[in-house]
């Protein structure tokens, strides 16, 4: 027991030490690049010299929420009103694709919007990292992939704060956008978990599911079908000029997402690399 209490003391000891001394203002470096990574344990952004995206008027299938996600960052980037966004739904249907695709489009028609992208296990440091870009002159374009969260994870709590709820709220430079294939953020099994052990189960749940509420835009992403798919690798091989005879195109395409057991962007894609690489030819 006296082991545990010194433990204790001492966890104690370093928060208060911590909140004390914050931590030290981020390294920026702005200037270097377009496009960042944000580097939560060196506190800094990591330049981007060329961002991987392929050019928006390739997207294909998405063609609904892709105008409604550039209308609101069109608007945000000439310093208008506009919603933070999450991306949800199928897999490689291009929702991390259309959001730099997104920004690559407002950068080449003139807009000064820098995109920097956080790490979902860095979330607890988006606090800081807002604080910081509050201060600078430029509008920036937060990023964050794949984001979700797991049973016992409480770092839910610093998004909402930043997004909606808290004193200082989001800054009116900053933008945030968020990719996930659960709608509402949180794994059902531990909803449901919640409604059988919970105190007030209404409670438990209404408390997870309000982060997915501070997303004013939400843009749902749905399985293709068979159509869809081959006018994804129509648009594709015309784009990079794959000179294959319209029917073979087609049958192998379809072989392809066949032995893949699905269909989507990303099938497509990955079938145009391989379909590239076996004509010699070179993509970009």
């Amino acid at each position: 027991m006296p082991d545990v209490d010194a433990t204790n003391l001492l966890a104690r000891i370093a928060e208060a030490l911590e909140r004390q001394s914050p931590p030290p203002a981020l390294s920026l470096g702005l200037g270097a690049a377009r496009a960042y990574v944000f580097d939560a344990p060196a506190r800094a952004l990591r330049p981007v010299p060329r961002v991987a995206r392929i050019d928006f008027e390739l997207l294909c299938g998405i063609d609904h929420v892709a105008q409604i996600l550039l209308d609101n960052t069109r608007r945000f980037a000439r310093g208008l009103p506009a919603n933070n966004a999450l991306l949800w739904g199928a897999r490689g249907m291009g929702k991390s694709s259309l959001v730099k695709a997104v920004h690559g489009l407002v950068e080449r028609e003139g807009a000064d919007l820098i995109l920097i992208e956080i790490h979902r296990e860095d979330i607890d440091s988006l606090p800081h990292l807002l604080h910081d870009l509050a201060r600078q002159p430029d509008r920036f374009l937060l990023f964050c992939d794949d984001l979700s969260f797991d049973a016992g994870e409480s770092s839910y709590k610093s998004l909402k704060a930043v997004l909606e709820g808290g004193l200082e709220g989001r800054p009116q430079n900053v933008l945030f956008y968020a990719t996930s294939n659960r709608r509402h953020l949180m794994p059902r099994q531990m909803i449901d978990n919640e409604r059988g052990t919970a105190i007030n189960p209404g409670e438990a749940v209404e408390e997870k599911v309000s982060l997915s509420d501070r997303f004013g835009l939400w843009l749902g992403f749905h399985p293709c079908n068979q159509e869809t798919y081959l006018a994804m690798v129509d648009r594709y091989a015309g784009h990079f000029r794959l000179e294959v005879e319209p029917g073979e195109l087609k049958r192998q395409a379809l072989e392809w997402s066949t032995t893949r057991g699905s269909r989507s962007g990303r099938v497509a894609f990955q079938f145009i690399q391989d379909l590239a690489g076996r004509l010699g030819k070179r993509l970009g």
